[in-house]
């Protein structure tokens, strides 16, 4: 027995040590804790001014410890601890996986509750898709808030369900944003902040300004040559795939689709403006198409103010071309209108650039302003009358060329001008023929003060100038007609008048004041009301389609046709129209009624 205790009094000691080793191995955090604030207590204590900084000290020092907080490096003052080295244990966990990588554990380790926290206080995100629009700040401070509404949730990309709405949610957002741009003149600047990635992934100028060769270094990017709501219209469509022009900003939206080179928003941009042409903003829209290079719209341009010339230069948009754009207009030789209206429009124009100069607008300024542009406006092809009681009074030419021009109008031997006698030649109207015969009867078809109508469409724009008629089919006789053309139920134009029927199956043609512009896959109304002998023509063998070379004409028949008329046979033979120009022979099809 005694030698039993000697053998557990000798292995008591080593039981002791395992089991103290053990736990020794087992809290290695707390003796590591205990360890540093030793060594802290006998090597750094000069740089310990507190308990608090001791105990901060410990935590920065170990990384396990480290504050989750979203400060900015500068916003915490370092820390300097002179003539004392570092020790920060290198901690690596390696775990081997299935396929034979290595999994690397961080050093910290983060909660989800604690990542929440981080999260929330970092970031705002809009609760909207695209965002909102920031206010407009002053010009000499830029908001301190972020531009959209902000939210605290931090889990917003679980509400998007495609890629396009997480990049919406990005839009005019400062959220992860690394670009601001100042956008906008002096004193209507507005500051968007915008993503590189984004912006480069949808224009080679961002890519260029913010990946290529010479990238852009700088955080705040100036663009005082565009306004900003074109701007943020473009950033729409980089972010969202959204094109929203509006008739106030589609300029200036398509100057800045040109200028970062995004063809798909500066083609939206011209069709939307070729749509809403008209002649009130022809003259305009011609001038900004020269600029920005738009060769489509300045063609639609062009069959605009060649059809409806007289309204075109008399529009308010018209005083405000450039000269070269003047000079073009002037120089035209299609334009359908009397030379006496292009003058007065050049002198309403001359007018306005003196104003423009801040100068008077004497005659001579006037001439001073039209320059080289006064020697395009044909005189010698306006009538005497006219000449003499407008041009030649208005101190706009000089007294040698005022009778020199009238020497032209009324003596042999004329004298040699300095401007155009030849008469511009206009536009050359074209007639689309419904019917492909008419035919007569003793008994059928009489005007006696009713309706005849029939509906239409055409699949480009085009310009109503009047109607083609029959007459009477029993001698020559004189009518009382009323034509009319309609777009859903509102009348567009008319125009009581009269025409003379020599008794042969000929059209008479019958015109409105101005040209109608037609537009597209619209259904119209072309209605006449004949009195007059009772007897008439009338056609057959109407045509649902006809194809104009490049224009096609559809054909229906209208409820408002009280006399008979309508896609197989009647009156409203013909449409006389201004138009792009006949390429092809008309080709009838389908002759069945609808």
């Amino acid at each position: 027995m005694q030698g039993s205790a000697t053998v557990v009094s000798k292995k008591f000691p080593v039981v002791l040590g395992r089991i103290l080793l053990r736990w020794v191995f087992t809290k290695a955090d707390l003796v590591f804790f205990i360890y540093r604030i030793v060594w802290y207590a006998f090597y750094a204590r000069s740089s310990m001014n507190s308990s608090v900084d001791f105990f901060e000290s410990l935590i920065d020092e170990d990384g396990r410890f480290s504050e989750l907080n979203c400060q900015e490096p500068t916003q915490r003052a370092p820390r300097r601890r002179p003539n004392v080295q570092r020790i920060r244990p290198q901690i690596q966990a390696e775990n081997v996986n299935n396929g034979g990588g290595l999994s690397v554990s961080p050093p910290n380790t983060i909660s989800q509750r604690e990542l929440t926290t981080l999260v929330s206080n970092c970031y705002n995100v809009p609760t909207s898709p695209c965002g909102s629009k920031s206010s407009t700040p002053s010009p000499t401070a830029l908001p301190t808030t972020p531009p959209g509404t902000a939210t605290l949730d931090p889990n917003w990309q679980a509400t998007k369900v495609t890629i396009r709405d997480r990049n919406a949610a990005m839009f005019n957002n400062q959220l992860m944003a690394d670009v601001t741009f100042i956008v906008g003149p002096p004193g209507h600047i507005q500051v968007i902040p915008a993503h590189k990635y984004v912006l480069a992934t949808g224009s080679s100028v961002f890519y260029a300004m913010f990946y290529g060769g010479l990238a852009e270094c700088k955080q705040e990017i100036e663009v005082p040559d565009v306004e900003p709501s074109a701007f943020l219209t473009l950033l729409k469509y980089l972010y969202c795939d959204e094109i929203q022009l509006e008739a106030d900003t589609v300029l200036s939206t398509l100057y800045v689709a040109k200028k970062y080179f995004v063809p798909h928003v500066a083609r939206a941009c011209v069709n939307y403006l070729e749509t809403s042409l008209t002649a009130k903003n022809a003259c305009l829209l011609l001038s900004q198409s020269r600029l920005f290079e738009e060769p489509e719209l300045m063609q639609r341009c062009w069959e605009v103010i060649d059809a409806q010339a007289e309204m075109a230069l008399t529009s308010d948009g018209f005083i405000d071309i450039d000269v070269s754009t003047l000079e073009s207009v002037l120089a035209r030789e299609t334009l359908n209108c009397k030379e006496i209206n292009l003058f007065e429009a050049a002198l309403a124009w001359a007018q306005a650039e003196c104003v423009r100069r801040e100068i008077e607008p004497t005659p001579t300024n006037k001439r001073a302003m039209l320059g080289s542009a006064i020697y395009l406006v044909r005189f010698p092809t306006m009538t005497l009358e006219e000449f003499a009681n407008s041009a030649a009074q208005l101190e706009i030419l000089t007294p040698q060329e005022t009778i020199d021009i009238f020497l032209h109008f009324t003596a042999a031997t004329k004298p040699q001008l300095s401007y155009p006698i030849k008469a511009r030649t206009g536009l050359k109207a074209q007639i689309c023929h419904r019917f492909q015969s008419c035919a007569y009867r003793s008994n059928q078809w009489r005007y006696r003060g009713r309706c005849d109508s029939i509906q239409f469409c055409v699949d480009k724009r085009i310009f109503v100038v009047g109607f083609g008629l029959y007459g009477s089919s029993n001698g020559a006789a004189d009518y009382n007609v009323k034509i009319e053309l309609k777009r859903l139920g509102r009348v567009l134009a008319e125009n009581n008048t009269k025409f003379f029927s020599d008794g042969s199956s000929s059209t008479f043609h019958v015109y409105f004041e101005n040209p109608i512009q037609i537009e597209p896959e619209c259904l119209y109304t072309a209605s006449a009301v004949l009195d007059g002998s009772e007897l008439s023509y009338f056609g057959q063998e109407g045509l649902t389609e006809v194809y104009m070379g490049t224009v096609t004409f559809q054909f229906h028949c209208s409820s408002e046709s009280t006399n008979g008329t309508g896609v197989q046979g009647g009156q409203i033979p013909e449409l006389i129209y201004y138009g792009p120009t006949v390429n092809a022979a008309i080709v009838n099809v389908n002759t069945n009624d609808d």
